[in-house]
């Protein structure tokens, strides 16, 4: 979809061990069809499906460091 002229388009960062930055605010449609929104002006949205906010990045990608 093109970005309407005088707006900027959205900005993403795909990360490769890591979640996806979206520039916010953002409204995310899950599987099931259900809509989740977040005004943060950046949200990270989990690429693993490890986290248990899904859609939203907890940091479950992140190994424990061994002590």
């Amino acid at each position: 979809m093109p970005t309407p002229y005088g707006e900027k388009p959205r900005r993403t960062a795909a990360t490769r061990d890591g979640p996806i930055l979206v520039e916010g605010p953002v409204e995310v449609v899950l599987d099931d069809g259900s809509t989740v929104t977040s005004d943060r002006f950046m949200v990270a949205l989990c690429a693993c499906r490890r986290s248990r906010t899904y859609p939203w990045c907890d940091t479950s990608h992140r190994r424990k460091a061994r002590e």
